[in-house]
């Protein structure tokens, strides 16, 4: 049996959008399987996923924070959050719409990232229903926010079932013509969101994919998709993450879009498998997305440069290499390149992307 609770989070919290404060409410959801989630209606995010390991021992896989401040901070690399209007880049923060040159903000010098300035993980986003499974929250994107076209109305529902798996639907309608890639934005570590990169070193994985998207120095795609086959970006077997990331050297890791392989008719995909064998805790992707964006917090504080590591929740010190992602998407930069997957979102389409994290240990 799944169930559902609310607290509060944060009191006083200013909405960048309405400018309106107001309480950051939280949602737990809970199952008999020792395993429980955390969403804030602060960027729709995942705060806290607990799961038990093969002895039983529960403890918390995704980095976050424990306050208000820590979310708000500029230090912030989108822990947990529900990314938009779309996710990843846009290079020269322009593209055609329609014949109409469209100009977007660039908060990373050239290009966008993960929304502009002000993106959906920084929307107070309103709860529309609790569930008895979940909850479904809603944010309403404005006309011309950061040079978009079209108000958005976005829709993310959370649900868990009893046998560990958490599902994540994102859904989108807009009133005019205009991009939409969403995206979550979780940073996972099954040692522990403690562990650091000596835990990331002994997880194994495997993707599902035929190939990756080829990037500039930026990460900028150039519109190629090079085949994964034999290379140092083949996972599709089972791979230790710790060896993989030193054969990248002198690479600072994996910050890639990997394309899914889909099997017609099919319309959902597995699309990742992460196992920490120590703890026995593993974790399964599957979406109906075509891309996935894995990466290896290569710019989360590197200590041994002398930097600081990042203050997290319970104590915690985050660096380079404390955790991953896999951030199911449309690939980046789409809006620039006619052969990938079209993000273009039009008043009589409604944008649907469901992800499912199912989690489990070996007994």
């Amino acid at each position: 049996m799944v169930h559902v609770t609310e607290d509060v989070f944060a009191t006083a919290a200013v909405d960048p959008f309405t400018k309106q404060t107001g309480p950051i409410r939280r949602i737990t959801l809970s199952n008999d399987e020792q395993m429980s989630v955390q969403i804030l209606t602060l960027g729709a995010t995942i705060s806290s996923i607990k799961v038990p390991d093969a002895q039983g021992q529960v403890e918390d896989v995704t980095l976050g924070f424990d306050d208000l401040a820590g979310y708000q901070g500029e230090n912030n690399p989108y822990m947990g959050a529900t990314i938009g209007r779309v996710c990843n880049r846009i290079a020269n923060g322009r593209f055609q719409l329609d014949g109409q040159a469209i100009e977007v903000s660039r908060n990373r010098g050239t290009f966008q990232l993960h929304g502009g300035f002000i993106g959906f993980d920084k929307a107070h986003w309103k709860v529309l229903e609790v569930l008895p499974n979940g909850v479904s929250m809603t944010h309403t994107n404005p006309d011309g926010h950061e040079g978009y076209p079209g108000e958005v109305q976005a829709t993310v529902t959370f649900t868990l079932t009893e046998d560990n798996c958490l599902h994540v639907r994102m859904d989108a309608l807009t009133s005019k013509a205009t991009p939409v890639n969403l995206t979550n934005h979780s940073y996972f570590n099954l040692a522990g969101h403690k562990a650091g990169r000596k835990g990331l070193y002994e997880h194994n994985i495997s993707i599902n994919a035929y190939g990756i998207t080829e990037t500039d120095n930026e990460s900028i795609p150039t519109g190629k998709i090079l085949p994964v086959d034999g290379g140092k970006f083949d996972l599709r077997l089972i791979s230790n993450l710790g060896e993989r990331l030193e054969q990248l050297q002198p690479a600072l890791g994996y910050d890639d879009n990997f394309c899914v392989q889909f099997e017609p008719p099919q319309s959902f995909a597995n699309v990742a498998r992460v196992s920490h064998p120590p703890s026995g805790r593993w974790l399964e992707v599957a979406s109906n997305q075509p891309g996935v964006q894995f990466y290896t917090s290569n710019f989360l504080p590197d200590t041994a440069k002398g930097e600081r590591a990042l203050a997290g929740k319970a104590g915690a010190a985050y660096v380079k290499h404390g955790a991953f992602c896999l951030e199911t998407q449309k690939f980046p930069d789409s809006v620039n390149h006619a052969n990938f997957p079209s993000t273009i979102l039009r008043p009589e389409e409604k944008y649907h992307h469901e992800v499912i994290y199912k989690f489990g240990r070996q007994r």
